[in-house]
């Protein structure tokens, strides 16, 4: 499947880490990819204390800033409201080709884990599940508990890819950011995106 062909939800939560989710955003709409885009209202503090920028309530205003920071993708980006029950990945006929959330909440994991829809992302993310299209949750906490390994467990059984951004060393990084690209580009690899932000072993 081309890449420009593809849509993406791309979803964040009120974990630490929202500097990956960011990058991610900015590859997946340079790479052609349409991106469907809901956070939570703790992601909107995040966002406030780790990139000190607004994740507005309105999801046009949060359009318009993605638009001035990464340029105009001729509506590539799509962003909803987290009770938009009417929005496209709510449902199993519209699922899109795969979904990331990132940084993911334990709280958020937690939800997935147990079946409760109760939101969007909860939503979007067990009807990736159940169409058995590709589910990626990045948590971000450390040490996890054994209630956070039983629910990781549970959806790996059940088809998500449990992917920790734990950074590597080996690819000899420079900077914070070359360490959000190494994690970025773990995930655009599970998702079918061509990425060039790191070379891949061997190479």
């Amino acid at each position: 499947m081309a890449t420009s062909a593809k849509t993406i939800t791309l979803a964040y939560t009120g974990a630490s880490g929202l500097p990956y989710g960011v990058r991610l955003l900015e590859i997946l709409l340079r790479s052609g990819v349409t991106v469907h885009l809901v956070y939570t209202q703790a992601a909107q503090i995040v966002a406030k204390q780790e990139m000190d920028f607004i994740l507005a309530s309105r999801p046009q205003d949060t359009e318009k800033m993605f638009a001035e920071r990464f340029g105009d993708y001729s509506g590539k980006l799509k962003v909803f409201g987290i009770q938009d029950w009417f929005a496209p990945m709510a449902s199993g006929s519209n699922p899109g080709d795969g979904m990331v959330i990132c940084p993911c909440t334990m709280g958020m994991l937690g939800k997935i884990a147990g079946g409760i829809s109760d939101d969007l992302i909860a939503r979007a993310a067990d009807v990736m599940l159940k169409e058995k299209r590709t589910l990626i949750l990045a948590p971000r906490e450390m040490p996890f508990s054994a209630i956070h390994l039983e629910n990781m467990l549970k959806l790996s059984h059940a088809g998500a890819v449990i992917m920790p951004p734990n950074p590597a060393f080996y690819t000899h990084p420079q900077s914070v950011q070359d360490i959000v690209d190494f994690i970025v580009a773990r995930v655009l690899d599970h998702l079918g995106v061509e990425q060039t932000l790191m070379k891949k072993w061997g190479e």
